[in-house]
């Protein structure tokens, strides 16, 4: 009698497909993902098409010119300053403590919790920046005016209510704006120069 080949049993694949899948779950439960951070700025409503245009003349006073050139230089005003001294030079520029000629208007104005107050609401700080700056030293001026108008409200905040910004209620919290809004202006970056 001639013996037949015998044949070899396959191995049982069937779970494989589930052990995969509980696998990928667990990896995708376990691991966190980086999250792009961005800035946090509310841009201004479209026109309306009936709508007329606003030229609005600014009174030089009133504006703040922050530059940052090719180099990641800074110039704030007429000078050139360190990005660690932008915060101080725009909390002296947006708080004008002192109502000096040479920095904003100050306009009287009735604000919640705080009555008749001088606030100066006409400000803005126009901050441009050459192409060829760097996107770190774009950010450091940004975290910089951003810090100054933080540092601004949770003075305020903590000389009313004793409590930070973050930490007050919304009907506080829009009372701080009006007093200090927040008026950053950016420019289109240009080309101004070449790195050499």
């Amino acid at each position: 009698m001639a013996k037949g080949k015998r044949k070899v049993p396959d191995i049982n694949s069937s779970s494989t497909a589930d052990i995969a899948f509980l696998l990928l779950i667990f990896f995708l439960i376990t691991t966190s993902m980086d999250t792009d951070r961005g800035l946090a700025r509310r841009l201004p409503e479209p026109p309306q098409e009936n709508q007329p245009k606003d030229d609005i003349k600014l009174k030089e006073r009133n504006v703040l010119q922050v530059f940052l050139n090719l180099n990641d230089q800074l110039m704030c005003g007429n000078d050139y300053i360190a990005v660690d001294q932008l915060r101080e030079k725009a909390k002296e520029f947006i708080a004008n403590p002192y109502n000096e000629d040479t920095k904003p208007e100050k306009y009287t104005k009735e604000i919640p919790f705080f009555g008749t107050m001088q606030v100066t609401e006409k400000h803005v700080i126009s901050l441009r920046c050459d192409r060829g700056s760097s996107y770190k030293a774009y950010i450091a001026v940004q975290n910089e005016l951003v810090a100054a108008y933080n540092e601004l409200r949770d003075e305020l905040s903590q000389q009313k209510w004793q409590k930070n910004y973050a930490d007050l209620d919304e009907e506080q919290q829009k009372a701080v704006r009006l007093i200090y809004p927040q008026m950053i202006s950016e420019a289109e970056p240009k080309k101004y120069g070449e790195k050499k």
